[in-house]
């Protein structure tokens, strides 16, 4: 990072198109794993005026009723009673994926059964899925390889007690706090679509003023526009970004284009995976381009990128660095990454070298051992979907359990001793 510039970092509420297609699909996710922590899911949502479809590859024991999980997660999110058609097609994971993943062929995909037509909450939902159920699964083995090719990255830094960028943080607080201030009514006239974004200028590498923050809120026809940029400063602005408070210079936009009446659907059509900088680290750390939203921890895109954050969080927290980028490489079928590297930006009390060597030492790279660590098994995910993967402090990839560990194994792998 230069020592004088301008960093900008993104996010969007839960009720933005995109970010909504998100938390269905991990509300998917959640919903097979319950019934099936060997499930397989990866789940794709695409939403617009009037539809949404749930498409994806999905091998579990016991199919969850996916246009009850739409209405629910929908209504949740702030849309109300929108009327639209929901449409689900799924198949089981590709035999030849099952395959490399398990070592066992499990099979062909099944063709679609015929649709059916129900009425459910308002919402037209039209279902189309195989039957499934009494699918025969085990638990991925030990050496059970990975789900895809790909490259992954974690990056924490000391600049914040998340241990991420500044402008992150403060980008997920105010979209967080604008839709507090919706759900709570201490702004009236609020929609669930918006966005935020912050500029932080830094001097010698450090933050140390807001350059600007936007703000684009939807809102009621009949919402005075002055009322809701005072509003928006004083009940979101302000307590946001606290760490730097604003100055005469900082440029403040609140719906710079203008009225922002038509949102959700009806005005941009949402699909998941398109806010990748917001899940994770705002363009601000390299991203392998794979999307987390939607997919089982045999995925390494989901997985290796939370244990690329794990490692990455626990390096810095243990003081071994003070910037850390960790990458991780995989080959579809291979268990153990083809690459491990480590990235301490000049910052790291010992050569990379050793700590890459400290990192193969206390963490399993595996996908089952990821699994394991994090407990990806679980029907955690749609609770940790929205502003940002990485700010939640109580998800199992934002512990430092491992800190003192990892200390350790680089002082031991300084003096030449290799752990494993």
């Amino acid at each position: 990072m230069k020592d004088n510039c301008i960093l900008t970092a993104e996010s969007v509420t839960e009720g933005h198109p995109d970010k909504l297609c998100d938390t269905i699909a991990d509300s998917v996710l959640d919903a097979c794993l319950k019934r099936d922590p060997a499930a397989r899911v990866a789940c794709e949502v695409m939403a617009t005026a009037g539809k949404i479809i749930v498409a994806g590859e999905i091998t579990a024991r016991e199919l969850p009723d996916i246009p009850a999980i739409v209405c629910r997660t929908v209504r949740e999110a702030g849309y109300g009673g929108s009327d639209y058609e929901v449409e689900a097609v799924t198949h089981d994971q590709s035999g030849d994926i099952a395959g490399a993943v398990d070592g066992s062929n499990m099979g062909s995909p099944r063709k679609p059964s015929a649709a059916g037509c129900v009425r459910k909450g308002g919402a037209r939902e039209r279902t189309q899925f195989s039957p499934q159920a009494g699918t025969e699964l085990s638990g991925l083995c030990a050496d059970a390889g990975a789900g895809d090719q790909g490259i992954m990255y974690g990056y924490a830094c000391g600049e914040t007690a998340e241990l991420l960028p500044l402008p992150v943080v403060l980008a997920h607080r105010l979209t967080c706090l604008l839709t507090n201030a919706r759900k709570t009514g201490t702004i009236q006239g609020l929609g669930p679509d918006g966005k935020a974004q912050v500029s932080v200028e830094y001097q010698g590498g450090k933050p140390r003023r807001i350059a600007a923050v936007v703000v684009s809120c939807q809102h009621d026809e009949d919402k005075d526009l002055d009322e809701l940029r005072r509003e928006v400063i004083r009940h979101v602005i302000v307590p946001a970004l606290r760490d730097l408070y604003l100055d005469p210079k900082t440029e403040v936009f609140i719906n710079p284009s203008g009225r922002f009446v038509l949102g959700r659907f009806e005005a941009d059509t949402g699909l998941t995976g398109r806010k990748l900088m917001a899940d994770t680290y705002g363009g601000l750390a390299p991203h392998g381009g794979g999307a987390l939203s939607g997919k089982d921890g045999s995925k390494v895109d989901r997985s290796g990128a939370y244990m690329a954050r794990y490692i990455a969080k626990n390096m810095v927290a243990a003081g071994l660095a003070e910037r850390c980028t960790v990458s991780l490489a995989y080959a579809i079928g291979r268990a153990e990454p083809v690459a491990v590297d480590i990235d301490a930006h000049q910052t790291g009390k010992y050569p990379e070298a050793v700590l890459e060597q400290a990192v193969r030492a206390v963490f399993d790279l595996t996908p089952a051992g990821m699994i394991a660590a994090l407990g990806l098994d679980r029907p955690i995910f749609a609770r940790f979907c929205n502003y940002g993967h990485f700010t939640h402090q109580d998800a199992p990839w934002e512990q430092v359990v491992q800190a003192a560990a990892l200390a350790e194994a680089c002082r031991m792998a300084a003096a030449g001793v290799f752990a494993r």
